[in-house]
């Protein structure tokens, strides 16, 4: 069965820098495109990142562009977010997605990383 397994979370100093990690298995990772959301207390859940399935095309928030940088290695069936220069506001649970399918889909969640950015 399809799993996701996020690491990498914690609490970091505003300014400070968090790698994320996403292991996946039980699908044929390098086929789909993963993406990262992440969800803020009281607010709804939110893209972050999204890779494709070679890993040459990323698309960003626009709150995120020029601070994180998703990747994957598909030797290892992982993904990563590299979040640098993290703001109070990038506080939040952080999850890897991917929905698999071609004629119909089925979303697959991961079940979250706490990201606290706090003095």
């Amino acid at each position: 069965q399809v799993q996701l397994v996020e690491s990498g979370g914690g609490l970091v100093q505003p300014g400070g820098s968090l790698r994320l990690s996403c292991a996946a298995s039980g699908f044929t990772f390098s086929s789909y495109a993963m993406r990262w959301y992440r969800q803020a207390p009281g607010k709804e859940r939110a893209l972050v990142a999204r890779i494709g399935g070679t890993g040459g095309s990323t698309n960003y928030a626009d709150s995120v562009k020029g601070r994180f940088a998703i990747s994957r290695d598909n030797a290892k069936n992982t993904v990563y977010l590299q979040m640098n220069d993290l703001k109070p506001e990038d506080t939040a649970v952080y999850y890897c997605y991917v929905d698999i399918g071609v004629v119909a889909t089925i979303a697959y969640w991961g079940q979250g990383t706490q990201v606290t950015v706090s003095s």
